[in-house]
């Protein structure tokens, strides 16, 4: 193709995606648009001859209005783009001597907000930038963090975006299973474009400020303060005075993308006095003032190649998405869950559509929904639920109002290897010389059946067996035989017991249980007398340890300790505790320096909670300290690297628990 016909065919295509988007139906995914934006972009840089007329890059915003077109005062203008920590640098360079704010940058709906007078005369799209949508009585009754009224005279208008909520998205969809919204962004362009606030009046909105323009001369210079003058809340705003500091604040608002209540897909940084960001001026169509710091996308469009339902431990059959492989999130993804049958026919997704897939920090990646189902071409195949067992052939059941599929056959073998994988995982045995493969291998070889078969094992089984040598095989050995000390609540939890989550075992473990068979002997009533342990759970631990008797038993005879351990006990924490508020994450062997003699991970984290810290198993954004002992591997450490969380050496632990007479 000619380099003039991928320009025009480049610029066609932005335009159709954004009529599209700002009708409330977009496409594809932010990322996938800002790629083609991006490759007209070099085109025209490299053959401005060919600059196609109209520029869809010159434009900004929405192409048309819905509701009453009104002018702004002065254009909403988009931002420039900066995805290089240099880039932040120039900035900077740009403005010499000034701050700037570093905020969030929202993914919703830009709006106007016009005070005059002290009353909120109008509210308004961005629309094309010159001209947007008067949604005045959407706003007023559907968008939380407007101010009907405000202190300062004249005209004031406020600029920013509304957002829906996470947590409104996820209640919205739960009660509407029927027909969910696709993500929060394209949730609230649609609630703003509604012609009846009535029908849209569970999907409430939120208003956060990044723009203040007042005459008023006792207004604050500074926008932080500004916007909080009048009520209005600011997205967690930070004021930088260099490009290192800006760039922290960049790096900390990424690192908890994921915690926060409402999407983002960048930092925005701004000017912090209004003066000097008016004085900036602006360019074509972006203000000189501030810059867009790009993330890398959570959202991408790929093809739905082929859908696979797989048995769970407990029976539950899942679809699982295989994808064409994307790039989303920091990582290549080729397979996501479609959630079950419902969520299917809620969303229409059918075998060869192109899918939105999300995928949000750890969060297992998932299908959010079909973004161009005209674009279909009659190839599609109807995704068919099953109505046997991918695995045993045996009739599945639908339970709940999700209608989701269960095996009943407790012998299915695909339900027998993924409950002796979850048995050996580090929440229940710990059995960490065994993986999944070899399990699955152990399982086909009709030696492994149910969890008290790996304490029969011998290593002379083990040897029988293509690439197992000794000493492999006696690391195998061994490493059952640590964990003959599982205990009650990690018992619990490795025996998988349906409804019965890692938090009902801990619970159990702490209210006066002393063994798992006193659990099985309770009975439903005494149980639900356990803290947020209701009927449902109770009759499912009964039912099912009931049906375990005969596994506990062996369990016990093979020398498997099924009692309270104390690390499960609530901890006594001590005088003057000296990791009190701490979040801590161990890695590592841990050692006691007085003998040289190797401690067991969770006596070590126990002792830790003596001392007043919080465990974790994984680094994250909430986490204090990264405790490493001998061994470390290189993933905790970068994790906690780039998170900027402490580590410290066990010895310094140690140190303080002994001072503390922890030990």
């Amino acid at each position: 193709m000619e380099i003039g016909e991928r320009i025009q065919e480049l610029a066609d295509r932005i335009t159709a995606l954004r009529d599209a988007y700002y009708q409330g139906t977009p496409l594809v995914a932010d990322a996938d648009y800002d790629a083609i934006e991006d490759e007209l972009r070099a085109l025209i840089e490299a053959n401005p001859e060919l600059t196609p007329d109209p520029n869809p890059l010159d434009q900004v915003g929405a192409p048309a209005v819905l509701h009453a077109p009104t002018r702004h005062a002065r254009p909403m203008l988009s931002l420039e783009k900066a995805t290089k920590p240099e880039q932040v640098v120039a900035f900077f360079e740009r403005f010499p001597g000034q701050s700037v704010v570093v905020m969030p940058k929202l993914d919703g709906l830009s709006l106007s907000l016009v005070f005059e007078d002290g009353k909120l005369a109008r509210a308004v799209t961005r629309g094309d930038g010159t001209t947007g949508d008067d949604v005045t009585p959407l706003v007023r009754a559907l968008v939380d963090g407007v101010p009907d009224r405000i202190e300062i005279p004249g005209r004031v208008e406020v600029r920013g975006e509304a957002v829906m909520l996470r947590s409104t998205f996820n209640a919205y969809n739960a009660a509407h299973a029927d027909k969910p919204l696709i993500n929060p962004r394209n949730a609230a362009a649609g609630t703003l474009r509604a012609k009846d606030p009535a029908t849209v009046a569970e999907r409430r909105l939120q208003f956060f400020g990044f723009d203040l323009d007042t005459a008023d001369e006792h207004a604050a210079d500074d926008l932080g303060e500004g916007l909080g003058a009048l009520g209005i809340a600011g997205a967690d705003m930070r004021v930088c005075a260099d490009a290192e500091q800006a760039q922290a604040a960049i790096t900390a608002i990424e690192q908890g993308r994921n915690d926060r209540d409402y999407d983002l897909d960048g930092a925005v940084l701004r000017l912090a006095d209004r003066n000097a960001y008016a004085a900036a001026g602006t360019r074509s169509n972006s203000p000189r003032g501030a810059l867009a710091f790009k993330f890398a996308a959570e959202e991408k469009t790929t093809l739905l190649r082929e859908v696979i339902w797989d048995v769970g431990k407990t029976g539950k059959i899942v679809p699982v998405a295989w994808l064409e492989p994307v790039f989303v999130g920091g990582t290549t993804v080729t397979k996501a869950t479609l959630a079950n049958q419902e969520v299917i026919k809620a969303r229409d997704i059918k075998i060869g559509d192109t899918v939105l897939v999300r995928r949000a920090g750890d969060v297992i990646p998932f299908v959010a929904g079909v973004l161009d189902a005209a674009a279909r071409t009659g190839a599609e195949i109807d995704i068919v639920s099953p109505t046997a067992c991918p695995s045993c052939g045996q009739p599945v059941t639908e339970q709940g109002n999700s209608r989701e599929l269960f095996c009943t056959n407790v012998s299915c073998p695909a339900q027998t290897v993924r409950r002796l994988i979850h048995w050996a995982s580090r929440a229940g045995a710990d059995i960490d010389a065994i993986g999944g493969k070899w399990i699955e291998r152990l399982a086909e070889a009709g030696i492994l059946e149910n969890p008290s078969d790996f304490y029969t094992l011998t290593k002379e089984q083990l040897l029988e067996f293509d690439r197992v040598g000794e000493v492999s095989a006696t690391r195998m050995i061994d490493s059952i035989d640590a964990s003959r000390q599982v205990g009650l609540r990690r018992a619990l939890i490795g025996l998988a017991i349906p409804m019965a989550s890692d938090g009902t075992a801990a619970r159990l473990a702490r209210s006066g249980f002393g063994s798992l068979e006193e659990v099985a002997d309770a009975g439903e009533e005494r149980l639900v007398e356990v803290e947020d342990i209701g009927p449902k759970v109770a009759a499912s631990l009964a039912a099912h340890l009931t049906r375990l008797r005969p596994e506990l038993e062996r369990l016990r005879a093979a020398g498997v300790s099924l009692d309270v351990r104390d690390e499960d006990l609530p901890p006594v924490v001590a005088a003057g505790a000296p990791l009190e508020g701490k979040t801590v994450v161990i890695t590592g062997a841990i050692s006691d320096p007085r003998s040289g003699e190797k401690v067991a991970r969770p006596t070590f984290q126990r002792l830790c909670e003596k001392a007043g810290a919080t465990a974790a198993s994984s680094v994250s954004a909430s986490t204090d300290m990264l405790i490493t002992g001998a061994g470390v591997g290189d993933s905790k450490l970068t994790k906690a690297e780039k998170l900027g969380v402490e580590v410290v050496d066990q010895g310094e632990i140690w140190k303080l628990l002994i001072d503390a007479n922890v030990v």
